[in-house]
């Protein structure tokens, strides 16, 4: 058992929680059994695995699968388990893992019906929520933008639930490249924003389209370049006294409301 948090090999792995080091190895920490049980359906992509005696014997189905996917399990101690996470309170489990991202040119050639891109957005937890209601909305993929949060962040990977291993996703893209580049293969370009067309007015058929719907940043919203590469703004309404709705809540909303059309035909 591994029970010193200020091992050299304890070190080493910690610094995946920065994104320096994220970016120079091409690995990134994955925290959690929910996260470990969706990345054992690809198996290849883990390079290490340290738990607590106490996850593993908790989750006994969970590491035989890791050990018949001849994943050697490192014992640590609960205070080594905690220099290897960035939360107070650690979930027992962590994981080494290769970065899943493709490029924008693979998402275009898969020939997508429904993509989110995510502009300047920088909450963790609303970058990993959107990317885990895409995955539930059967999405076909979600691209990041160069100035939004890293999606390796783990915060934001803790948030996705496992879902980043589901869907196809882009990051560092440029907004309007990708636009460009979108809207060249086919698909209609929705702006998520409050000053747009009420969803409800827009037709099931408009909806069923091939669509990408782009979401802002949290507290400014767009550029004015990108709203005005967009082939439409579209805002979700708001019926009660609420302010605003917040941005992964309207995502989803927006994501569903692509899904319920294409998927009704």
């Amino acid at each position: 058992m591994l029970i010193d948090p200020k091992a050299a090999k304890v070190k080493g792995v910690a610094k995946l929680t920065k994104k320096d080091a994220r970016s120079s190895t091409g690995l990134f920490l994955l925290e959690g059994p929910q996260g470990l049980k969706e990345a054992l359906e690809r198996p290849k992509l883990i390079v290490e695995l340290f738990a607590t005696q106490e996850v593993v014997e908790r989750y006994p189905d969970l590491f035989e699968r890791a050990e018949s996917s001849r994943l050697q399990v490192q014992l640590v101690s609960e205070a080594v388990l905690k220099a290897l996470s960035d939360t107070s309170t650690p979930q027992g489990v962590v994981a080494v893992c290769q970065q899943i991202d493709v490029s924008l040119e693979d998402i275009v050639g898969s020939k997508p019906k429904l993509v989110a891109l995510l502009a300047n957005i920088r909450d963790p937890g609303n970058a990993g929520t959107v990317l885990r209601a895409a995955d539930a909305a059967g999405a076909d993929a979600i691209i990041f933008s160069s100035n939004s949060v890293d999606v390796y962040n783990p915060k934001v990977v803790r948030s996705t639930t496992g879902s980043l291993f589901h869907i196809p996703f882009a990051v560092d893209v440029d907004i309007e490249h990708a636009i460009k580049i979108l809207k060249d293969s086919g698909l209609q370009i929705f702006a998520a924003n409050g000053s747009g067309t009420e969803l409800p007015a827009i037709s099931a058929t408009t909806l069923a389209k091939p669509t990408v719907w782009v979401f802002g940043n949290e507290a400014w919203g767009f550029e004015d370049k990108t709203l005005g590469a967009v082939d439409q703004e579209v805002a979700v309404p708001i019926y009660g006294a609420a302010e605003s709705l917040n941005l992964a809540t309207a995502a989803s909303i927006c994501l569903y409301a692509s899904a319920f059309a294409q998927n009704s035909q």
